[in-house]
């Protein structure tokens, strides 16, 4: 089916906050639309909008025709322990939503039910557009093809690793066959086969689509339109061309308004201070009018009450002048965040060691195997989704018990990072109560370091289970900042990060001095990073462990 939607004007608050406020976006066949902003701006909220999850305040969307399906990927994939693997692809890919409408709408033939023919043939037209009928087929060929195992299909949700996660997240995104296509973060936790796999589904994919991603590599390789919104109005910008056509045309339009306001404020200073100096001599000559003493020469009296009149209509012009000029606004200048990593003192030589160490949670088996990080070594773990990359990395830090075989942490080593599942402050009520217990600082300094990550009245006081993925993610890299660190524990830190902050991460960890163990998938953080060796696994086992 040949679909659009177009949404005009939105508007959307959330209590007394704006989130979103004439906010305009159309989808049309072959567009793949980024939208692009700064976390906390409202990406997630419209692409929840334009699904019908939220109702506006105000404007509306529209779908073209208006049977059209709309499917949402959300960013968190729900991670159930009642719901089974192929219980959630059944739930995500609309197939289940659409045999339970089936079945009633079948079940309201049988009892003769009114209008019951009109509502089974819509039920049927959308079990069949949306792949119910062979979806069970196409499931099975697409686990062979993204290698997952088949005792799998049958595990809870909860009971995955990230990568087995990120995979099943991507299976049910490959198996969707919506009309239009909403994509919250889908590269997050992909090893490189997966992102591959999706670029090459989106440049195929003949629906229109907006996609949220923080991944530029991504960006660059698939959009044709960007939509960015802004933080200030909370309004929305349309770009076209592409992701390279729109940083341009925003560094543009950028440096045009700033010399727009340049030569405004110039000229502004510039009439002001003509007008005050105006003003200022034409009050000196009617002072000195004043103090003329009543014999002097009427002439030379006349002339100067003459040229003290001129001053003054050349101060009134003046002032004129001023009133009539435009005003240009000063380009808004967005909050930024400034980030460094605290450094605390050398560690031993030895940061971590195993020795013939093996791992085994539920079918899962990694190792055994032999692995040793020196003090200052940057090594990069890499390998495809469920590989076991973090059960390594914990296992190497002590985090998980071992199965057999030794494990070690060096002296004086002090970790601190950014973990997958941003499990580190959960364990409070607050945010302000886990950054004070995480760092021992003051309250004052601990409002103070929230602040600077952009986190401030509105979230210190909320759960960080209430928090979004971003702000979450954001609060983990503020306790970098607030308590020093030697070991610096990366795994995919830039999940859920805008851009911004992503660069800013690039730049602290760049500067860091100590040792720094990264997983990662963003391609263009890991150059950023420059590791100085990789460690690669397959199927639990490590494969290679080479200098770069």
């Amino acid at each position: 089916m040949t679909a659009s939607l177009i949404a005009r004007d939105l508007k959307v608050t959330v209590g007394r906050a704006v989130i979103l406020d004439g906010v305009d976006i159309t989808l049309t066949p072959g567009a793949r639309v980024g939208l692009v902003g700064s976390n906390g701006v409202g990406k997630s909220t419209l692409l929840q909008t334009l699904a019908g999850r939220i109702r506006p305040d105000r404007g509306g969307v529209e779908r073209q025709p208006r049977s059209a399906t709309v499917g949402l990927l959300d960013q968190e994939p729900e991670r159930s322990s009642t719901e089974s693997v192929t219980a959630f692809l059944r739930r995500r890919t609309g197939v289940a939503g659409a045999e339970h409408e089936l079945q009633a709408a079948t079940a309201a033939i049988a009892g003769a039910a009114a209008q019951a023919a009109d509502r089974y043939d819509t039920a049927l037209h959308q079990w069949m557009a949306l792949g119910a009928a062979d979806f069970d087929a196409r499931a099975g060929v697409l686990r062979g093809e993204l290698e997952l195992d088949d005792a799998l299909v049958g595990q809870s949700m909860a009971t995955l690793s990230g990568g087995q996660a990120a995979k099943v997240s991507l299976a049910a995104l490959l198996l969707s066959r919506y009309d239009i296509l909403l994509l919250d973060e889908p590269t997050n936790d992909l090893d490189h086969p997966g992102l591959e796999r999706l670029e090459a589904y989106v440049l195929d994919h003949a629906g229109p689509m907006a996609i949220v991603s923080h991944d530029r590599a991504f960006l660059e390789r698939v959009v044709t339109h960007v939509v960015e919104l802004d933080e200030h109005t909370r309004a929305s910008s349309s770009f076209a061309g592409g992701w390279l056509a729109y940083q341009a045309e925003r560094t543009t339009a950028r440096r045009h308004a700033e010399e727009a306001y340049a030569t405004y404020a110039d000229q502004r200073g510039d009439l002001l201070a003509r007008a005050r100096r105006e003003r200022d001599w034409a009050a000196k000559g009617v002072a000195r009018v004043r103090r003329q003493p009543r014999d002097n020469d009427r002439a030379l009296r006349g002339r100067m009450i003459e040229s003290t009149e001129q001053l003054a209509a050349r101060a009134s012009r003046t002032q004129r002048a001023l009133e009539r000029l435009d005003v240009v606004d000063k380009p808004w200048e967005p909050w930024q965040l400034r980030f460094e990593i605290a450094a605390a003192g050398r560690s031993g030589e030895l940061v971590a060691s195993l020795e013939e160490a093996v791992v085994e949670r539920g079918s899962f088996r990694l190792g055994p195997l032999d692995l040793e990080v020196a003090w200052a070594e940057r090594v990069a773990i890499v390998g495809p989704n469920g590989s076991g990359k973090t059960t390594l990395l914990r296992a190497l830090l002590g985090e998980l018990q071992l199965t057999s075989g030794r494990q070690r942490l060096g002296s004086s080593v002090v970790l601190g990072g950014v973990e997958q599942a941003r499990r580190q402050l959960t364990d409070a009520p607050t945010l302000l109560d886990a950054v004070l217990r995480a760092t021992g600082s003051t309250l004052a300094e601990a409002r103070s370091v929230l602040a600077k990550f952009g986190l401030g009245a509105g979230e210190v006081g909320r759960a960080t289970a209430s928090l979004s993925p971003g702000e979450r993610t954001r609060a983990t890299l503020a306790l970098l900042q607030g308590r020093g660190v030697n070991c610096l524990v990366l795994d995919e830190p830039t999940n859920h990060l805008d851009l911004p902050a992503i660069e800013q991460l690039e730049l602290a960890v760049a500067a860091f001095g100590g040792t720094v163990l990264l997983v990662s998938h963003d391609r263009r953080f890991v150059e950023a990073v420059r590791p100085e060796r990789i460690v690669e696994l397959r199927e639990g086992s490590l494969v290679s462990d080479r200098s770069v």
